[in-house]
């Protein structure tokens, strides 16, 4: 974005409850491009026969993949259900694996989902007003369990990257899901 000098600082509005910029682009995330990540395939075509609804999305600069610079942004992930599973985002390991990164819950519930490449899980709860870390080589998936908007501000290296593809070939060992009016951690049968 021409519009942000990278090397002088520079100012940018992010609404701190809806997550929306004017001026930071945005990139979205409808079912279509998530039938994979959930473990109800039969549901997932099911709602895509009659709907594509939109999941989450995230606005971000687009900055430099520069050492030394920070990438930050909003995320904001929709209340919803794809059969008993809460809509989630993605989830991510970093390229450069020992890259932690932040999150602030700006509104809304949810989970921070976690799991390293030797298998160690953690599932942590998460709600308006709180940070969460995410350590160094931890993938990391946010879900939302609540009834609104999930709402969260990040920040990691600039030149961290991401790395979908091992996500979206293995998935992760544990699946937030909806039993009885609640939000519970379940194994994943779909982990590879």
């Amino acid at each position: 974005m021409e519009n942000f000098n990278w090397n002088q600082g520079f100012t940018l509005d992010f609404n701190l409850q809806s997550g929306f910029s004017q001026n930071a682009g945005t990139t979205k995330r409808y079912l279509s491009d998530m039938r994979d990540f959930y473990g109800d395939t039969e549901t997932v075509e099911s709602i895509l026969e009659k709907d594509n609804p939109l999941i989450y999305e995230f606005y971000e600069l687009g900055c430099p993949e520069r050492e030394g610079d920070l990438a930050f942004g909003t995320t904001i992930v929709y209340p919803g259900l794809v059969g008993s599973e809460y809509y989630m985002t993605k989830g991510h390991f970093h390229k450069k694996v020992d890259t932690a990164e932040v999150y602030y819950v700006l509104e809304g519930e949810g989970y921070m989902v976690m799991e390293d490449p030797g298998g160690n899980t953690r599932e942590i709860s998460m709600k308006k007003g709180e940070a969460i870390y995410v350590p160094r080589s931890f993938a990391h998936r946010s879900v939302n369990t609540g009834e609104g908007p999930l709402v969260m501000f990040f920040t990691f290296a600039a030149d961290a990257g991401h790395d979908y593809g091992t996500i979206e070939q293995k998935g992760y060992h544990h699946m937030i899901c909806r039993r009885d009016g609640e939000a519970v951690v379940m194994e994943n049968r779909k982990w590879n």
